[in-house]
């Protein structure tokens, strides 16, 4: 019989790809979405998708009744302005939520949890590039404030209950599935207005540079992490820096897109320049990013078209 996993936020961009590489593992899946910003239709129609919240009081039965051996914890508020706008909010569904998670792992006898951090966004603007696990944790923003938080309970629950963990911490993440609409996703966002040949804005000069990952890289490294990596966190990332305006034009030329982008004073809250080392993941989990920067891109667009 296969093993279960509950996924949550696993009607989400990233989260249905972990459910889709878990489905091509073996493993049996069931996906918790409150579908705020998760879409049925991105989830294999196989899998059951229950609609709950992760505060909801619901969240006890849904465990009781379905067991999960694992759970990949993707569900979040993902926003990092959103974050600043309203950081109650954001520690309410990202810290509070994620509590209540792992206080139904530890009450139904879950043997390991699979955490989504973020690197980008927890050690803040880095001392040394690439940024490896050891860095200092100086969030900019309470989104990261938030992921830091349960980065600290989760070592408690191993320690006091006998959870199992393993953290990862995402880079820059971007593929097939980020909403073209949204907040956050730059590629996606770029390309979405690209297609349309709507202005598209670049926040302060570009020169900012990320560590950019395609999504199904990291969908492998939650299913790796399910048997390895036991109480570790690692960087989940190409090791590589990309600036904003490298991809603009990478994404230009995929497009045919013929305008020029406007530029506006680039906002608080996140870091000017992000590399992850991923040395780490190599060792400890058997993972590295197999996709390229280009083909990644070409794979986005395409999906966008």
């Amino acid at each position: 019989m296969a093993d279960k996993v509950l996924v949550t936020g696993g009607a989400g961009f990233i989260g249905s790809h972990v459910v889709d590489a878990l489905l091509e593992g073996g493993y049996e899946v069931v996906v918790i979405d409150n579908l705020v910003t998760g879409e049925r239709k991105n989830v294999n129609p196989e899998v059951l998708v229950l609609e709950a919240d992760l505060r909801d009081p619901a969240l006890a039965r849904i465990f009781q009744e379905h067991k999960p051996r694992y759970v990949c914890h993707l569900a979040a508020q993902a926003s990092i302005t959103k974050s600043i706008r309203g950081p109650l909010v954001d520690a309410d569904e990202n810290v509070m939520g994620s509590l209540n998670l792992l206080e139904e792992c530890r009450k139904n006898d879950v043997e390991k949890i699979v955490f989504s951090s973020s690197g980008g966004a927890m050690y803040g603007e880095p001392k040394v590039l690439p940024c490896d696990e050891n860095h200092p944790v100086r969030p900019l923003a309470p989104y990261g404030a938030a992921k830091a938080a349960i980065e600290l309970y989760l070592p408690i629950y191993r320690s006091l209950y006998g959870l199992k963990y393993t953290s990862l911490r995402y880079a820059n993440v971007y593929g097939p599935r980020q909403n073209p609409g949204g907040e956050a996703g730059v590629v996606a966002i770029f390309a979405g207005k690209m297609l349309k040949n709507e202005r598209v804005t670049i926040n302060g000069s570009g020169d900012q540079e990320r560590d950019f990952v395609y999504v199904r890289d990291i969908a492998r490294s939650n299913v790796m992490a399910l048997v390895v990596g036991d109480d570790e966190a690692f960087n989940i990332g190409s090791g590589e820096g990309t600036s904003v305006n490298e991809i603009f034009t990478r994404l230009k030329g995929l497009t045919g897109y013929s305008l020029t982008a406007d530029y506006r004073t680039l906002s608080g809250g996140e870091v000017f320049k992000i590399v992850l080392s991923t040395e780490k993941a190599r060792r400890g989990l058997g993972w590295e990013a197999t996709i390229s920067l280009d083909e990644g891109l070409g794979r986005t667009v395409d999906s966008l078209r």
